[in-house]
């Protein structure tokens, strides 16, 4: 009489042979089912939707993985060491070069052993009419295609995330080359310095440099000031994604496109639209500029228009504008430091002190030279009365101990000054 071990012997070996004869039948129709397979990844993964190029290779990918399963269950190939066919590699490469995320890459490699599973379960069903050797069967074939996609996707993203790595790396050194020749006012081709920057300069551009002393080494760092950069983008109209390049954790460079037509940037709404949400992180923009000059000459603004705001310390707005009035006249002073002190102590004398009251005045002061020496002007400006105006000015003259007539260039200059550098220029 047969024993149970050996009956499950036997169900065991008859379930194996099931297995092998339905992967058989899947071999016949390999090119089909690959295809099938193919057209439902694109469909239902859009990151993985491409050119014809790439989904050549999504199709190579799926047609060599299909045959290599059926391949390892056919001879009883033990799983465990095998090696991701080379085309499954070559698309993965490929995604981790074009920046697909590697979720998309591991969703279509589940979605791929479901429809193999099914249609081997529907072989089996068709083949077997005993319901224990089919139920044996579909359990045995089930488990050694997971074995094969647990392992084989893990190596197929270890490659991925290795090319990207790679990718990353080299991109990098082309993009900070490109712009070592760009920068330094190299004759370039155009069209090549498109490819390597992934990014139109036949247009108008806005520089932005973003950073972030406070948070300069948590992981997050980098994707805020990237997010701010979009962010800008939305507020003055950009017509695509930001070119965006770090620096290091705290810093990055970034560059909005603006498509061909002249654009006339809304400071105020960059205001408003970044300041709730900067948190921590510092803005400077450069003017709007055409072109590769224009490319060039945004960014050194807008890194002119840093420095003064890394000068002026806690007193800088989120956001410091290059074409904001006063803001060039405070970078060509913020190359000398001390020279622009010297400036201010001679200029200003007692006015220059490092006081709420004293700056009260010099605001005041600067505001009515700017509004033609209006009284009235001015007031509206301060949002105080046009009395308290002339009293300001007036209490700034006997301060100083001289007239706003006397050296009138150099005291506007000194008052910009304390306005956009502050400490840095102030007698303590």
């Amino acid at each position: 009489m047969e024993s149970d071990a050996e009956r499950r012997a036997d169900l065991d070996e008859r379930a194996a042979r099931r297995v092998v004869e339905a992967t058989l039948a899947l071999g016949d129709r390999l090119t089909e089912t690959a295809s099938a397979l193919h057209i439902e990844l694109a469909e239902s993964i859009p990151e993985l939707r491409g050119d014809p190029m790439m989904l050549e290779l999504l199709r190579a990918s799926t047609e060599s993985n299909i045959e290599t399963l059926l391949h390892l269950i056919q001879h009883s190939i033990a799983i465990e060491g095998v090696e991701p066919p080379a085309a499954a590699v070559a698309y993965a490469q490929r995604l981790a070069q074009r920046g697909t995320s590697s979720n998309a890459l591991v969703r279509a490699y589940r979605l791929g052993q479901r429809r193999v599973v099914n249609l081997a379960f529907a072989e089996i069903a068709h083949q077997e009419s005993d319901a224990d050797i089919a139920y044996a069967a579909a359990r045995l074939l089930h488990d050694m295609a997971f074995d094969y996609i647990d392992q084989i996707s893990e190596k197929v993203v270890a490659a991925y995330e290795s090319e990207r790595v790679r990718w990353l790396a080299n991109r990098n050194t082309v993009r900070a080359t490109m712009l070592a020749s760009l920068f330094a006012g190299e004759d370039v081709d155009v069209a090549a310095a498109e490819n390597a920057l992934g990014y139109r300069l036949r247009q108008q551009h806005l520089g932005v440099l973003l950073w972030d002393d406070d948070r300069g080494n948590t992981t997050t760092a980098l994707r805020d000031l990237e997010a701010v950069a979009t962010m800008i983008a939305d507020a003055v109209g950009g017509v695509g994604q930001p070119l965006f390049i770090p620096q290091d954790r705290s810093l990055g460079w970034a560059w909005i496109p603006l498509g061909r037509r002249r654009v006339e940037v809304d400071l105020d709404a960059v205001q408003r639209q970044v300041t709730p949400a900067a948190g921590s992180i510092r803005v400077a923009l450069g003017s709007v500029g055409p072109a590769v000059p224009g490319f060039r000459s945004t960014h050194l603004e807008a890194a002119r228009a840093r420095t003064v705001a890394t000068i002026a310390g806690e007193r800088a707005a989120v956001v410091t504008t290059y074409d904001e009035p006063g803001v060039r006249a405070a970078a060509l002073l913020a190359g000398d430091i001390g020279a622009a002190r010297d400036l201010v102590a001679n200029t200003l004398g007692p006015l220059a002190a490092d006081d709420d009251a004293a700056e009260r005045l010099r605001e005041t002061v600067l505001v009515f030279l700017s509004e033609k020496g209006s009284y009235q002007s001015a007031s509206e400006r301060l949002h105080v009365h046009r009395n308290t105006v002339k009293y300001r000015v007036d209490r700034a003259v006997d301060v100083r101990g001289r007239p706003l007539d006397d050296d009138r260039f150099n005291l506007e200059l000194a008052l910009l000054a304390c306005r956009w550098l502050g400490q840095a220029v102030l007698s303590t």
